[in-house]
């Protein structure tokens, strides 16, 4: 591990249990076992390393979700798959994605800008598939926005309290969640349900996570449970 990936990673953690502005820069030196001096050299700004640490999370959501999706036409299948993206992802990763979901406003308006939009490519995934849903009649939302905020938000809670020890496998809580999305819609028919067993692959590959009991999969992406589940 480089002394960049060593700083990273402490901002990483400590934004996600003290927040951006309860962490102190001697706070982020000695979690990286630096001088506060030295520091800078290896991170610039505490402002520039937060935004770097949101974009490389959103950069991943992104890839993840849009592989996942690619050449899935119905969108309860397309729905599914994207709540089941966010879920392992979100309890896979809790810090990173704790830190992208909450630390948006210490960013300044420019800081801001490229974060939002990639959050805001990675939700009209989210917003393309519950239109098309509504437009062939598979799914109800007088609100469709707000239903997305909602399913969004319930998945972000993962990130909180999900944990490998619990009684569901990770891959059970994914189809558990995408069944109350596809609740919340209204959903009718009965639309394939989500390759759980591809997302799973998914997240390992674009979070460069370990899958110990993976199976290679036709796409040369891994797939199976990790040591946890």
């Amino acid at each position: 591990m480089t002394t960049g990936d060593r700083v990273r990673g402490a901002a990483v953690r400590l934004f996600a249990e003290k927040g951006f502005h309860g962490t102190g820069i001697r706070d982020l030196a000695q979690a990286a076992g630096l001088s506060s001096a030295s520091l800078y050299h290896y991170m610039g700004t505490k402002e520039e390393l937060l935004a770097v640490i949101m974009r490389e999370c959103l950069e991943r959501l992104l890839d993840g979700a849009a592989k996942a999706t690619e050449g899935v036409a119905d969108p309860r299948e397309r729905l599914g798959r994207l709540v089941a993206l966010h879920v392992m992802s979100h309890a896979l990763r809790p810090d990173e994605t704790r830190v992208v979901d909450n630390e948006l406003r210490a960013l300044s308006p420019a800081a801001q800008e490229p974060v939002v939009r990639l959050r805001d490519a990675y939700e009209r995934l989210w917003a393309s598939a519950i239109a098309d849903g509504i437009a062939g009649g598979v799914f109800t939302a007088d609100e469709p926005s707000i239903t997305r905020l909602a399913l969004l938000e319930m998945c972000n809670g993962v990130s909180r309290w999900y944990s490998p020890r619990g009684p569901l496998t990770l891959e059970a809580l994914a189809a558990e969640y995408a069944r109350l999305a596809l609740r919340a819609l209204e959903s009718t028919g009965n639309g394939p349900d989500p390759d759980l067993r591809y997302c799973r692959a998914v997240v390992a590959d674009v979070w460069n996570t370990p899958n110990p009991h993976a199976a290679p999969c036709s796409d040369g992406i891994t797939g199976g449970r990790s040591k946890g589940d």
